[in-house]
């Protein structure tokens, strides 16, 4: 088994418009040892949802090689990457995407149920993930009955429901409020280090950085470590 969760190798990714070809990724490389709490900064338009969506399995490079738990991903077919995403990766995203006509508990078993476990044993592993991340009493509830910041803690519940190794997120906060951010860096914090699931958030906001263990710089489609 490899010591790193992710390995991104010389990653290029590039965008064809009427006008011109964007080239948002140019030789992108990444090692993210297990039990890595990682961020990566830049602006708006620098890449940063590309480099992720490449690093959860949803998009592939035009050239190079992405690395899973040390198994090279680079041609496998859509059903089993959608296996890998499923058993490995958990996703959070800026807008918390739950279903608006189930309870927030529904939305957090669904993955487990679509994965093929019996509802009941989901929503019983979904109300202890719920407790873990201090929301049960919402479980009931749908997402437009609770605050924005139980919305996204549904999220990361959903995320980590299955017990990924990876969890990616894409500014996360970004519709949050200065307390419910703080809340939230807290939660990551603790699932990172209690549980040891790997994080890479994406971010333009660089006054989280000091809630990681690393911090790289996405600019002009490269990756410095800061």
């Amino acid at each position: 088994m490899s010591e790193f969760t992710l390995v991104l190798e010389n990653i290029h990714k590039s965008y064809k418009t009427p006008v011109e070809t964007i080239h948002v990724l140019k030789g992108t490389n990444l090692k993210v040892p297990k039990g890595e709490r990682l961020i990566i900064t830049g602006p708006s338009g620098s890449g940063k949802s590309t480099l992720l969506h490449i690093a959860g399995l949803l998009d592939m490079p035009d050239e190079g090689f992405i690395y899973l738990n040390g198994e090279k991903i680079n041609r496998k077919s859509d059903p089993e990457l959608s296996k890998l995403r499923a058993k490995h990766i958990g996703f959070v995203f800026q807008f918390h995407h739950l279903l608006p006509d189930f309870s927030i508990l529904d939305n957090v078993a669904l993955p487990l149920i679509i994965n093929g476990e019996k509802p009941k044993k989901a929503r019983k592993r979904a109300l202890q993930v719920l407790e873990r991340l201090n929301i049960a009493n919402t479980h009931y509830k749908r997402p437009s009955e609770v605050s924005g910041g139980e919305q996204q803690r549904a999220a990361i519940a959903r995320a980590i429901v299955g017990n990924p190794d990876l969890l990616l997120l894409d500014e996360p906060t970004g519709n949050l409020d200065k307390q419910n951010t703080l809340e939230l860096m807290e939660i990551l914090k603790e699932l990172n280090e209690e549980l040891g699931i790997t994080i890479i958030m994406v971010t333009h906001n660089l006054n989280l950085i000091s809630y990681f263990t690393r911090h790289y710089a996405l600019s002009d489609g490269l990756l410095i470590e800061e």
